[in-house]
């Protein structure tokens, strides 16, 4: 669809002007209108101006009117003290909506492809990234990503979108750093604790050792086997009994004494190596002096009881003389140990529940993971179902590619080319494009431009300024 006849009256300085369907450079010293044509033009298909005043100094009304090959007119008023109108029709029929169905035959790049030329990268990578036809919203987003990721400018194009969720700078991927920083140091962490706990570890078995009862048990046993034995010795005299039982209390002391002394040493090492237990193992320190004094009153205690029943009871002795003592080294062995693995208990939890802990650090992690990598396959899969607006438009990183090369590596006059493109893109669009400036490219672009819009079918409007005095309409 091309324009056929275009009437522009009281619009931007111009009384009258009347173009047809013909490809057209208007040209004529700055000043002359030449712009206020191609304004004119944009006004009636966006109403859009960045002029203070549309409509001829002097008139009430301004008016502009495109005629189209395929029967359609678009006819729009700039009014004073008025709204504007805009009438849309479609072979005498009245199209409903006229500013979006004007937007579906029009792209922003053929009103103004100078202007596109003159924009940053970044810019002219959305201009381009924009013309993507691909129909999306936050609940598009939420049902891929499972939530609307944080840290992203949802105004972009979709493109751009996921290349911001991807990115090492977006939350995802720093979440997921931090999560894997925090992992490294936990596992760390939980190396440094199985240093320390035996091979094999029984935490359960350990944890429920009675250590109490067993105690008990083998203070039983000992002092069983201690009456057997003073009751075998009984047949030596009474001094050298009581020696014996004295003799017995100063080895319990000193066995006593000596645990103490051993328990207080591996206590303090426990101390300078894990401030965890700290406040733990110091208040079991300040205990040890009660208990070695409970112990040592034991001591005296059966020592005392021992004479007393000595003295008194000597004839107890007769019942134990024949009995068989009953072994007690493997029982203390067996408490020994149970004493040395219980200290392992909390570290173990510790570590136990650190792992737990990195179950979900690495669950999270692998989350994050999927989530960035889902955000790097979209691209390939929204260009498969998306309409293209140029060929061999690809997109890497969020960057635009054409065949292959970025556009920020195409000349001026390729990049208007590339609105050619543009412009021939929509079937049922409008094939026409705007050249206001065309005097900024050489002549070889310049010319090279008007071929491909004539081989492309793409009906052009430019502007060139020189040295005449008057405006120069030129059908080429």
């Amino acid at each position: 669809m091309k324009t056929s006849k275009i009437t522009i009256r009281q619009l931007f300085g111009i009384s009258e002007q009347i173009l047809n369907g013909a490809n057209i450079e208007i040209k004529g010293r700055k000043g002359a209108g030449k712009t206020s044509i191609i304004d004119a033009i944009r006004f009636a298909l966006t109403h859009n101006s960045e002029r203070d005043w549309v409509i001829k100094n002097g008139a009430d009304e301004g008016e502009i009117i495109i005629e189209t090959d395929s029967g359609l007119t678009i006819d729009r008023k700039a009014r004073k003290g008025k709204v504007d109108a805009i009438s849309v029709k479609e072979n005498l029929t009245t199209v409903n909506k006229p500013e979006t169905f004007l937007k579906s035959i029009i792209t922003p790049l053929q009103l103004n492809p100078v202007e596109f030329t003159q924009m940053s990268k970044a810019d002219q990578n959305r201009a381009i990234l924009d013309l993507i036809e691909f129909d999306w919203d936050m609940d598009w987003i939420r049902e891929k990503f499972g939530e609307i990721p944080q840290g992203v400018d949802y105004s972009q194009n979709i493109l751009q979108i996921l290349n911001d969720i991807q990115s090492d700078k977006g939350a995802y991927f720093l979440s997921r750093q931090d999560i894997n920083r925090e992992i490294r140091h936990k596992l760390a962490f939980i190396s440094d604790i199985a240093k320390d706990i035996p091979d094999g570890y029984q935490a359960e078995k350990w944890r429920n050792y009675d250590l109490s009862a067993q105690y008990t048990e083998l203070m039983k046993r000992r002092d069983k086997n201690g009456k057997i034995e003073r009751a075998k010795a009984f047949r030596d005299s009474y001094n050298n009994k009581l020696r014996g039982l004295e003799a017995n209390r100063e080895i319990a002391v000193s066995a006593a004494s000596q645990a103490i002394a051993t328990e207080r040493d591996n206590l303090n090492r426990l101390i300078a190596e894990r401030e965890a237990e700290i406040r733990a193992a110091r208040d079991k320190l300040a205990s040890l002096d009660a208990k070695f004094e409970d112990k040592k009153k034991i001591a005296q205690s059966e020592f005392e009881t021992a004479k007393a029943k000595l003295d008194k009871d000597t004839g107890v002795a007769e019942q134990f003389m024949n009995l068989t003592p009953e072994p007690t080294d493997e029982l203390a062995e067996e408490i020994k140990t149970a004493e040395a693995m219980m200290k392992h208990l909390n570290e173990y939890d510790r570590m136990s529940a650190m792992r737990s802990e990195l179950e979900g650090l690495k669950a999270k992690s692998d989350e994050y993971t999927e989530k960035i990598e889902l955000a790097r396959s979209l691209p390939a899969e929204i260009l498969e179902t998306a309409t293209l607006p140029i060929e061999g438009l690809t997109v890497r990183d969020g960057i635009p590619l054409i065949h292959g090369l970025p556009v920020s590596n195409r000349s001026d006059g390729e990049k208007l080319e590339l609105c050619v493109d543009i412009a021939v893109h929509n079937p049922s669009g409008l094939k026409i494009i705007l050249i206001d400036g065309a005097e900024k490219l050489d002549d070889d672009s310049r010319e090279r431009l008007y071929t491909k819009c004539r081989e492309k079918g793409v009906q052009f409007i430019a502007t060139r300024t020189t040295n005449d005095n008057e405006l120069i309409v030129t059908e080429l």
